[in-house]
């Protein structure tokens, strides 16, 4: 065999070899990826809440007796101390005089716990006020940030508002001793039948409900009205107790989806203490706490029991690494993200931070400008070839 024979059957086995490589080598997988950058970072937590009339008062019936057809319906403004029903009294036995004694001492023992939360309130709002000219005047020393003197604003804001909700219940609490007191008419009374009890509201504001219209005996205690001011609204906001303890008083939240073209801004006044069972939509028990918090803005189309999605901004900060969620996976016991070298896939152990429901803070791993792979596939290992998908 000739050297030159030898040279062409040479070739055309290395390009046989050449051609069942190229068939067999793994094609280049399709990925989408996302840069790692530095920006702003929002965490929320969000749920459903709804509104309610801060100051609410249930008018109840202050005797036993046949209560008179009721001219008001939901809505009717109503001023305090107006008559909103009056009441034929029964007459009353030995025992109905002794509760109907007890009744009376309980709602004035009431109203003087109303009285001393309401200096107790207005201690509070001093002491608030002195903390904040305190602190603005340690900002303009350069002894402390901006940020204190925001904290006690807000904390005076918020003192304020619990002396008006201490004043409001002060004036129902002493409403309620009328009430009680005019039940005491009847006892020397009751024989004439032309003699009427009074029912009175508490508070200047709207009627939101009405327990009963028609005429009927009525027992002492039955509620009959609710009344409150629409005018002042909160929001209350159920969380997982998980979720409860990472939000402070003062936060930040936005409302959407509650049937205008932008969001709401309101202010976390209240963490409540005590947390409670609600069975969620997959009957699965949860422990949750009510969130309660006060208006920045509202719109007067708001009311009573409105229906809002509140987003609870538990973290806002500024200048922070971040990637897509979608970049993480599981590896071992920690976290990892495929990062593209070269037209290759490199797996990186990363360190993670704070996150949200896009984005995640990232601490250690990958460096800014880095490419990653986003919802990365079982096919993805490290070391395979990718080709990145460009839009």
């Amino acid at each position: 065999m000739t050297v030159r024979r030898k040279i062409i059957i040479g070739a055309v086995m290395l390009a046989v070899g050449f051609v069942v490589i190229a068939a067999l080598w793994p094609e280049a997988i399709l990925v989408e990826t996302a840069r790692v950058e530095r920006g702003a970072l929002q965490v929320t937590i969000d749920e459903e809440g709804e509104t309610r009339v801060r100051d609410r008062f249930v008018v109840s019936a202050p005797v036993t007796g046949r209560l008179t057809r009721i001219e008001l319906r939901e809505g009717d403004p109503v001023e305090v101390n107006q008559v909103l029903a009056v009441i034929a009294p029964s007459p009353l036995n030995a025992r109905e005089r002794q509760e109907q004694l007890a009744r009376v001492a309980a709602a004035e023992a009431l109203q003087r716990e109303a009285q001393e939360q309401v200096r107790r309130a207005q201690a509070e709002l001093e002491q608030a006020r002195r903390d904040r000219t305190r602190a603005e005047q340690l900002v303009k020393e350069g002894y402390a940030t901006q940020q204190t003197v925001e904290r006690a604003r807000v904390a005076e804001t918020t003192r304020a508002n619990e002396l008006q909700a201490a004043r409001f219940r002060a004036q129902s609490a002493a409403s309620e001793v009328n009430l009680a007191r005019a039940g005491l008419v009847a006892l020397n009374m009751h024989e004439k039948e032309e003699h009427l009890v009074p029912v009175r509201s508490p508070a200047t504001g709207r009627v939101l409900h009405l327990t009963e219209k028609s005429e009927r005996v009525v027992a002492a205690g039955a509620p009959l009205f609710t009344v409150g001011d629409p005018t002042r609204l909160e929001v209350v906001v159920d969380v997982l107790s998980a979720d409860a303890v990472k939000i402070a008083e003062g936060m930040p939240v936005w409302l959407d989806h509650w049937g205008g073209a932008y969001p709401l801004r309101a202010r976390v006044r209240t963490v409540e203490p005590a947390a409670f069972t609600k069975v969620s939509a997959l009957g699965v028990e949860e422990q949750r706490v009510n969130i309660i918090a006060d208006f920045i803005d509202a719109p007067e189309a708001l009311g009573d029991g409105y229906r809002v999605n509140a987003h609870i901004v538990i973290l806002d900060r500024e200048n922070i690494l971040k990637a897509p969620v979608s970049a993480l996976f599981r590896q071992s016991q920690g976290w990892s993200m495929f990062v593209v070298m070269h037209g290759r896939a490199q797996a990186r152990k990363v360190e993670v931070g704070s996150r949200n429901a896009l984005e995640v803070e990232i601490l250690r791993g990958v460096t800014e400008g880095e490419e990653v792979i986003r919802h990365p596939s079982n096919q993805i290992t490290d070391g395979a070839r990718v080709t990145v998908r460009r839009e």
